[in-house]
């Protein structure tokens, strides 16, 4: 097996799940596993899925890979699928997002169940306040079972009062829907930030993404919900060369020397997930030594600085860790997020539980 990988502690994970339960009470939790368990492959161990009663994905091919793997609970696809998709829904017993009235029209008499999704603000997909009264007479007369109802918080990790008035207008719908003598299995608002800074008493389930792998959605999550991170990037040292004054370091030559040096090659690179943007500027830890990368990253490897480390090929090197060289400290100098450096690392890199 290849020795870059990426180390998953699920005994971590399951930790932050306990916490996150502590601070939601009586809540039903329906893990978000989407994009591979948000690049942890967490979604492949049917033994941590079966602690749930539903879990959520995004794509119904998403969904249809978990039944594959084994788990026999409910599997609930966010994301408005396509009517192409209708017979692959049905076979693989999938709950599906429904707010396009095309899919209702199209697929009205087949017996699948679905969560009404209401527009509030986020502007991407779901049902409107105003048409709600059709949307839901169609959906009657077809032969879909409304099991739930829900919407996406756009802003709730900084614009209260837009989230308030999002909040308001769910409470609209869930009433009309309920005055309708529709019973609701699930109702559902809050992601990650919203389970953080809302308590909104009208939901009974909480969708966990980031928080749940031990990430911060914002500054300061944690001292709300105290989860720890459960990835760890890792690979080991393969080639180490004596470098002088002035030599220059891969491609493009966007490194030079300063001085003599001792210049290690790892191997991983952008292909693996792991940024370009991080050449010249990103850490490594070898030896409880932070070294700096030089030069561009590669597609399949990089070069390091290990002057100081008294390294050796073979030596272990983590790229991110938990406190050391952290995800968001990575994702700062991508300028981007951390969900987005997690999510994107490559399946040619093993996923080793821990």
């Amino acid at each position: 097996m290849r020795n870059t990988r990426l180390e998953i502690n699920t005994e971590q994970f399951i930790k932050n799940i306990d916490r996150i339960k502590d601070y939601s009470k009586d809540k039903i939790i329906m893990p978000v596993i989407k994009a591979n368990g948000y690049g942890t492959y967490i979604n492949k161990r049917v033994d941590i899925l079966d602690m749930f009663q539903i879990v959520a994905v995004a794509l119904v091919d998403e969904g249809i890979a978990i039944r594959k793997e084994g788990y026999q609970g409910e599997i609930f696809v966010l994301n408005q699928p396509a009517i192409e998709e209708i017979d692959l829904i049905e076979e693989y017993n999938l709950t599906i997002g429904l707010s396009s009235i095309e899919f209702l029209d199209k697929c009205s008499n087949r017996n699948i169940k679905v969560h009404l999704e209401i527009e509030t603000g986020m502007n991407r997909t779901g049902i409107k306040l105003n048409d709600l009264e059709s949307f839901l007479n169609k959906a009657l007369e077809s032969s879909f079972i409304i099991e739930g109802v829900y919407t996406h918080l756009s802003s709730a990790d900084f614009d209260q009062d837009y989230t308030n008035k999002q909040i308001d207008t769910f409470k609209e719908a869930v009433s009309y829907l309920k005055n309708n003598n529709i019973i609701l299995k699930y109702i559902h608002i809050s992601a990650s930030n919203g389970i953080l800074n809302y308590k909104i008493d009208i939901a009974n389930t909480i969708r966990p993404g980031i928080i749940m792998y031990g990430y911060e959605p914002f500054i300061g999550a944690k001292k709300i919900i105290p989860v720890e991170p459960i990835a760890k990037l890792k690979t080991n040292i393969t080639y180490i060369k004596n470098s002088n004054i002035n030599d220059k370091i891969g491609y493009s030559q966007k490194y030079t020397c300063p001085n003599d040096m001792i210049i290690a090659t790892i191997p991983i690179g952008y292909a693996d997930g792991y940024r370009r943007s991080l050449s010249n500027k990103g850490y490594v830890l070898v030896n409880n030594v932070r070294c700096k990368i030089l030069g561009n990253i590669c597609m399949d490897s990089c070069m390091i600085d290990v002057t100081d480390a008294n390294a050796k090929v073979g030596d272990e090197v983590i790229l991110f860790d938990e406190y050391n060289i952290t995800l968001d400290e990575l994702s700062n100098i991508c300028e981007t997020i951390n969900y987005e450096i997690l999510c994107t690392i490559n399946e040619r890199v093993p996923r080793i539980f821990k």
